[in-house]
């Protein structure tokens, strides 16, 4: 192996965290297995007011893993898993681990064609998903090569008090799937295990893949990420070891999906690897979000920035205890400025001794790679590299590495890089290069700055940026300054096609509560940010929202207010060119 030779000017300032750590190369199964075996009674997660062992657990997962086996799943099979956090998504995870299988995560609301092709691209022969999401996968399965689709129901992991109130209001609205559907209902599949007789345990190490997740990449094109167990397992080591203050016990509130790294690799592999509890949020709503924060005394909370703005308006927050807390992450979008002072305001007036930690991260590096250090911040930043994870700030296009304070493409190494884009070598080539200083590095497309220790600073995404009159604008940093207007609850900012400067900043956003949408709220914001933003990223415009589109992850869709205004624009021009031409012939009759 090549000496590594790369920078590492935040050595000095991490702190209690260490450099480097000691990684365990098994399979992430084995992982869960051994924490199982240390803590046998400690509870690994809640589910609706059920709560199950890590004893439990493993059993469950080898019960699923011997039911896979029975129904033909190989070594190197891949089976789609499109469930919300419920119990049965987490034991076929491990389950399909466990028999060499590669779990192919997906949304389990997404639309019909996008199941269809995440089924086909993954080529996955098994899928499970819940009763109330057959229909879709009914209408694509003969469009793909699936043979077994195992239909598990929310009601099966609920106690049988809960099961009953469960079935009297949300158990009542699911369409129910006919008697002779081609399916496997979940306590059938677990029944196959006793079919079983032959060696279900494949043996798996590290550097096999074990999961795909799905991302945009570089070009912002849909594509499998496959990562490996070695990814995972040494992601929820370095997630500990930068949180120095974690006991095993210790409840996160695992709200973000399984679908996305995040909520896979931190609130679920994190904890079960290391010993911690995860309660598990099925549908995520703010006002779920807070309950479930109070009701279990969670000690480690992560969401996104309009999670964190949410929680501040909500009454049954008030008078909270929140001293219970150790951790509160923020991710997944950039953390504004003042964002960050209302919610460690929230925190201290809520009893909580500690402030939101922001991080850092893509799903080719399964999730955070960065993480603002428990004793150490600095206003603006994204923090400091986990163990044995490097970054650099190169020049846009080239691998020539800038000097400190200079803004450029953030490049990311270590343990948790991805293997590669499945079916997709030649982008996979142009995201993961390897340097004459020893790494493979993750050319991200973000961009970024790095001071001379090692604090690192996010200033946008690179596909987000617009081109005004030929000047670079990076709608993060006005979206900061109009968060920053006390009339401002959220802002999005988009690039308008402009036949003159190419493109044009328009500002959409959503008021705070008791301020009035009206022209002389209009015009005080446009004063302001004539104030406070340079006249070339200027917004022409300010539309007041309702409410801001949200991805299936809680991050503001700026592509879906891009693609109302492309809409909006062309109305215009087909109604102004239907009226030129019927002037036109009006005229031509005279």
């Amino acid at each position: 192996m090549s000496e590594i030779t790369a920078r590492t000017p935040w050595k000095d300032y991490v702190g209690e965290v260490p450099m480097h750590l000691d990684y365990f190369d098994g399979s992430m199964f084995e992982a869960v297995a051994k924490i199982a075996d240390q803590y046998p009674n400690n509870i690994a997660f809640d589910f609706m007011g059920k709560s199950t062992t890590y004893r439990e657990m493993v059993k469950e997962i080898e019960r699923c893993a011997k039911a896979l086996k029975t129904i033909g799943v190989r070594e190197g099979d891949k089976v789609t898993i499109a469930m919300p956090n419920c119990p049965q998504a987490i034991y076929m995870f491990y389950a399909v681990n466990l028999v060499g299988g590669i779990a192919n995560m997906i949304h389990p609301l997404s639309a019909e064609k996008e199941i269809e092709f995440y089924l086909n691209e993954s080529e996955s022969v098994t899928a499970i998903t819940l009763d109330q999401f057959y229909h879709k996968f009914e209408h694509i399965r003969q469009n793909t090569k699936v043979v077994n689709i195992i239909i598990a129901s929310v009601k099966d992991a609920l106690s049988r008090p809960i099961r009953a109130g469960y079935m009297l209001t949300e158990g009542r609205k699911i369409k129910k799937i006919p008697v002779d559907a081609p399916v496997i209902r979940w306590r059938d599949f677990l029944k196959l295990s006793n079919a079983c007789f032959y060696n279900y345990n494949v043996e798996r190490h590290g550097s096999d893949p074990a999961v795909i997740l799905y991302s945009g990449g570089t070009t912002g094109t849909t594509k499998g990420i496959v990562l490996t167990n070695r990814n995972f397992n040494a992601l929820g080591q370095q997630v500990i070891a930068a949180n120095p203050m974690f006991r095993p016990g210790d409840r996160m509130l695992a709200a973000m999906p399984l679908f996305h790294g995040f909520g896979l690799g931190v609130c679920i592999h994190t904890m079960l690897s290391q010993g911690g509890r995860c309660i598990l949020i099925p549908r995520f709503t703010a006002k779920s979000y807070a309950k479930q924060i109070v009701k279990y005394r969670c000690n480690f909370i992560a969401g996104v920035p309009t999670l964190y703005e949410a929680l501040l308006r909500l009454p049954s927050m008030e008078g909270a205890d929140l001293s219970c807390l150790k951790g509160v992450f923020s991710g997944g979008d950039s953390l504004s400025v003042e964002l960050k002072k209302k919610f460690d305001k929230f925190l201290y007036d809520h009893h909580a001794t500690i402030q939101v930690r922001e991080g850092y991260g893509t799903t080719e590096t399964v999730t955070a790679c960065c993480l603002t250090p428990p004793h150490m911040f600095k206003e603006g930043s994204i923090g400091l590299p986990f163990p044995d994870t490097y970054i650099k700030i190169v020049e846009p296009g080239t691998d020539r590495e800038l000097p400190y304070g200079e803004e450029g493409e953030i490049l990311l190494a270590g343990p948790t890089v991805m293997k590669e884009y499945m079916n997709h070598p030649e982008e996979t080539a142009q995201t993961l290069r390897r340097h004459a200083d020893g790494l493979t590095w993750v050319y991200t497309g973000d961009l970024g700055t790095m001071d001379d220790q090692g604090f690192i600073y996010f200033k946008g995404r690179a596909k987000r940026m617009i081109i005004s009159s030929g000047y670079n604008v990076y709608p993060g940093q006005i979206e900061n300054i109009l968060d920053a207007h006390d009339y401002v609850q959220m802002s999005c900012v988009i690039g308008v096609p402009d036949s003159y400067k190419m493109q044009k900043v328009k500002a959409f956003v959503k008021l705070s509560p008791d301020v009035e949408p009206n022209a002389k709220t209009k015009a005080e914001l446009m004063d302001y940010c004539r104030k406070n933003i340079a006249k070339y990223a200027m917004p022409y415009d300010i539309e007041f929202r309702d409410d801001m589109p949200k991805t299936l992850v809680g991050k503001v869709a700026y592509r879906v207010l891009e693609e109302e205004e492309l809409a909006r624009i062309k109305a215009e021009e087909d109604a102004k060119a239907a009226e030129a031409a019927e002037e036109s012939a009006g005229k031509a009759k005279k």
